[in-house]
């Protein structure tokens, strides 16, 4: 393999090590090893969709985006120590985030590995944070900032203990095994809040405010304490078979409330006769 035929721009050697100004394409060559040392690119880094166990060789630092996805690595040793933009290892045989830069500036893609931990994850990410499909029963070790938006969906979680406090973008954490909301974002700022289908019996713990829609479809709400007080979009609160009041909410909320003919029949006359006069 060439040099020429996988960089998109000029490189140079220094102490026996590759410094690329431009871009680095590695991608789908059935690559078991990378064939270089690289130290640094200007440009991106991919070599995903190989079949790679390691990372040795990879760059300390790229200046933009950084994709490994789709290979077969169980740790992210080697991986570079500074990356400008996005990094995605989503799709691997992930066991551990632990070599992991401490920040990153753009998106981070975790997603469908084998992770049952966050340690090791990056402080800071400034843009989405995705470590949906994997076996976290925890969040502890999440990221402390997340600029966008955040995915924990199609985990095992039972908490969300240790979320960050605020999420630039949307949250998503359906799909899991929730009791509580518990630990929750408290300001979420982004077009939605997904806490669809886990085994939810309270809004506890919720935001005051979301900034779009929430839904809360196909949980084992009793009641909707806890609530937010402002909802941007609709309220999905469909499939909760023991939903029985509405007193907790207020009007603007209830004009926002979208529940399925079955939940209207097991509440009282008054709640319906309030709910039917607001839709």
């Amino acid at each position: 393999m060439k040099l020429e035929d996988i960089i998109k721009g000029t490189y140079s050697y220094k102490n026996g090590k590759l410094y690329v100004d431009g871009n680095v394409d590695l991608v789908g060559l059935e690559l078991k090893e990378i064939p270089y040392d690289f130290h640094y690119v200007s440009g991106w880094f991919y070599c995903s969709c190989n079949q790679l166990t390691s990372l040795a060789g990879c760059p300390k630092e790229i200046s933009r985006s950084f994709d490994c996805s789709n290979n077969q690595l169980i740790s992210l040793e080697g991986c570079p120590e500074k990356i400008g933009r996005y990094f995605d290892c989503s799709n691997n045989q992930l066991i551990s985030l632990e070599g992991c830069p401490e920040k990153i500036n753009g998106d981070f893609d975790c997603s469908c590995n084998q992770l049952v931990s966050l340690k090791g994850s990056p402080e800071e990410v400034g843009g989405w944070f995705d470590c949906g499909h994997n076996q976290l029963t925890s969040l502890a070790g999440c990221p402390k900032k997340i600029g966008r938006s955040f995915d924990c969906d199609d985990n095992q979680l039972t908490s969300l203990a240790g979320c960050p406090k605020e999420i630039g973008g949307y949250f998503n954490c359906r799909n899991n095994q929730l009791t509580s909301l518990e630990g929750c974002p408290e300001k979420i700022n982004g077009e939605w809040f997904d806490c669809n289908n886990n085994q939810l019996t309270s809004l506890e713990g919720c935001p005051k405010e979301i900034g779009g829609w929430f839904d809360c479809n196909n949980n084992q709400l009793v009641s909707l304490a806890g609530c937010p007080k402002k909802i941007d979009g609709w309220f999905d609160c469909r499939n909760n078979p023991y939903l029985i009041s509405l007193d907790e909410i207020n009007d603007d909320i209830r004009n926002k409330l979208v529940l399925d003919y079955e939940q209207l029949e097991r509440i009282n006359e008054r709640e319906k006769i309030k709910y039917l006069l607001n839709i």
